[in-house]
């Protein structure tokens, strides 16, 4: 391997200004966890002078305090070892300096084990998580339907699904449901996957949708921690015969229905989110689909996206997008709305699960 491709390999062949972006998220998120305890309202009363050296202790110790407490003794002795070493004169012996650099580089073999450990066992986790929810939508007479997701860390708390059923008198039906529940990653993924589990089980003794929403929210208020880990949700219940539309919102983003003619309908009639009150009432609401119509279902991690000034992307700018979307299929109009979030964004880094759905009426 020459130079050449050791680099291409090392920063995967990356721009340079791509690699500055990168080290600038990943720098600010850093910054961000161990910055979580200042108290920066004190530190604007200690003069200016003072502030950087006190700033920069309570980093370290951030820092530090994150660390195995065998790493922290090993980080303190190689700090130690390399300032004791500053200016000393090599003399056919290594220095002081050499020892606490080795230490650094000891310590960070070590930091660096576990998050490939880490890394590999959350990768499984997503490959798992990937298993939960359909890879394609089903071939539907008069439907289209495309949907995508993205968590923001390696796995997410976003679900989604569409299920063909059968109701009463064998009318063919689909179920399209969207949750999210609260908070992200790993803790998120786990209640994601109880979710899931508990939507097929229920969904196998063919309830109605009524029926269905109040026994997933007492699910779920099992394991909500006292409503701390609540789930938002949105289940629609489609007739592939009428076109007539059942929803009902449990505390989720509005899904935004753009009629033939332009207007626009936000879906919102429903209830509490899903674990915050076992004795919940749902209401189901209707809406007749007609040829054309364009429906979009989504989490809050679309609009709560945040570009580098901290801007949001927001509520009004998706609902511009909706009202421009093309005639097209499903997975067309996904794709815009994905790229015009991306643009928006640009490369700040993702902070909450994104997913979203489409579904287009032929």
């Amino acid at each position: 391997m020459n130079l050449r491709e050791f680099y291409e390999r090392v920063t995967e062949g990356m721009a340079l200004k791509e690699l500055w972006g990168q080290f600038k998220t990943e720098a600010e998120s850093s910054y961000k966890l161990y910055s979580e305890d200042v108290d920066w309202a004190s530190l604007q009363k200690i003069p200016r002078w003072k502030r950087f050296f006190k700033v920069s202790w309570i980093l370290f110790k951030a820092m530090l305090f994150h660390l195995t407490p065998a790493r922290r003794l090993l980080l303190l002795i190689s700090l130690l070892l390399f300032i004791g070493g500053v200016g000393q004169v090599p003399n056919n012996r290594p220095t002081l300096a050499f020892w606490g650099g080795l230490g650094f580089l000891l310590l960070l073999a070590l930091e660096l084990a576990d998050r490939v450990i880490m890394k590999r066992d959350l990768q499984i986790a997503r490959e798992i998580q990937q298993w939960l929810v359909p890879e394609a939508p089903p071939a539907l007479e008069g439907l289209d339907i495309a949907f995508a997701t993205r968590p923001a860390n390696t796995v997410g708390g976003d679900f989604y699904d569409v299920i063909l059923e059968a109701g009463n008198g064998e009318e063919k039906k689909v179920l399209l449901v969207m949750a999210d529940v609260a908070g992200k990653s790993v803790p998120a993924a786990l209640l994601m996957a109880t979710f899931q589990a508990s939507l097929r089980a229920l969904v196998a003794t063919n309830p109605s949708l009524e029926e269905l929403a109040v026994r997933l929210n007492k699910s779920v208020c099992e394991r909500s921690l006292g409503g701390r880990r609540f789930t938002t949700a949105f289940l629609a219940e489609i007739s592939l015969e009428t076109r007539l539309l059942h929803y009902i919102n449990a505390g989720h983003n509005y899904p935004m229905l753009k009629r033939q003619d332009g207007t626009l309908m936000k879906l919102s009639g429903g209830g509490l989110p899903f674990g915050i009150q076992s004795s919940s009432e749902y209401q189901i609401e209707a809406v007749q689909l007609e040829s054309s119509d364009f429906l979009l279902i989504f989490t809050d991690g679309v609009v709560e996206a945040v570009n580098r000034s901290g801007e949001e992307f927001e509520d009004g700018r998706l609902v511009s997008l909706v009202e421009r979307a093309p005639h097209g299929s499903a997975e067309e109009s996904l794709n815009v709305f994905r790229k015009a979030v991306d643009e928006f964004v640009g490369g700040a880094r993702q902070h909450d699960d994104m997913t979203w759905m489409v579904v287009q009426v032929s």
